[in-house]
């Protein structure tokens, strides 16, 4: 308890134990800490050099504890000086650091990937260690796994972590995407959708990105990724983000100022994001008539006559 005054654990034993006597003589000492002679000498005379210990007046051979609040005080005042004067080093070394990061840590700003495996593992990496939000785009046909495989996503939605993802509608007709959709959505995922997306790209709290670039040569695929760190390039991909954010439809399953239930408001996000009639009557397990019949009931809510004017209907009345 006493190293930050400077003691060790052979003087702190020490010197508790002269504060609790009148005076102890070396041997005393040394059969009272359960060492060897020499030691407790030594250990005596490390204390008498501090300024912890001194002889009893009129006996040479006894000694005794320096009161703790005359000794230690004073060493523990001196010892907050020092720590004040490496804490301005450290936060003047620190200031110089952050001069020359940039310029020296440039090359480390984007590190490519050329793996699927290790493309794989950094988006899994990335998501285990968001703590506020994750942005992603998801464009059609996978690089590195699907959306099922993705079970990193709702284990962070379920420790708390915000999704916003942005969906290709032609990704959203893929088997089994809109049963999974629905699942995210349910864990806290905010959904929406358009027709094409520019890029696939995932962003984990603002300051890491992965940007996967592919490039097609003779019918293959040969991938290559970007690890994207705090940048003007990161910072852009995040306002690209938030542009197309911004005009995609949402897909949802409940909204507190729709009038639809859970069924028939996720029917209408999936058909305003343009999903096609069979592709969501095979997803959800249905038949196309129920789809239909389903979608007919809206319009008639609505008041609509064309599945045109049900979009709008919807958009004005704020269903979505």
């Amino acid at each position: 308890m006493l190293s930050a005054a400077g003691l060790s654990a052979e003087e702190e034993a020490a010197y508790r134990l002269l504060v609790r006597t009148a005076g102890v003589e070396p041997a005393e000492l040394a059969e009272e800490l359960g060492v060897e002679s020499e030691a407790a000498r030594r250990t005596l005379g490390s204390l008498l050099a501090k300024g912890l210990a001194r002889a009893v007046p009129g006996e040479s051979d006894r000694f005794t504890a320096v009161a703790p609040d005359v000794a230690l005080a004073a060493r523990l005042h001196r010892r907050q000086e020092e720590v004040d004067r490496a804490r301005q080093a450290v936060e003047q070394l620190t200031g110089e650091y952050l001069v020359h990061a940039r310029r020296r840590e440039a090359a480390q700003l984007i590190e490519v990937i050329t793996s699927r495996t290790a493309l794989r593992e950094q988006l899994r990496l990335l998501q285990d260690n968001a703590r506020h939000e994750v942005v992603s785009l998801c464009r059609a046909g996978h690089v590195a796994m699907t959306s099922q495989e993705n079970t990193e996503e709702l284990a962070a939605l379920r420790r708390g972590v915000g999704y916003r993802v942005l969906y290709e509608s032609v990704l959203l007709e893929e088997p089994g995407m809109l049963v999974n959709l629905a699942e995210g959505i349910r864990l806290g995922e905010r959904a929406r959708a358009l027709p094409t997306l520019p890029v696939r790209m995932i962003i984990a709290d603002g300051e890491l990105g992965v940007l996967p670039l592919i490039q097609h040569t003779g019918g293959l695929t040969q991938l290559t990724a970007a690890l994207i760190r705090p940048s003007s390039l990161l910072d852009a991909l995040g306002a690209l983000f938030e542009s197309l954010w911004e005009r995609a439809t949402p897909v949802s399953l409940t909204r507190s100022e729709s009038p639809l239930d859970s069924d028939h408001l996720y029917l209408l996000s999936l058909l305003v994001a343009g999903v096609s009639d069979k592709s969501i009557a095979t997803q959800l397990k249905v038949s196309q008539r129920t789809v239909q019949r389903r979608i007919t009931h809206l319009m008639e809510q609505a008041g609509a006559q064309t599945r045109m004017q049900l979009a709008w209907h919807a958009a004005r009345e704020n269903w979505l």
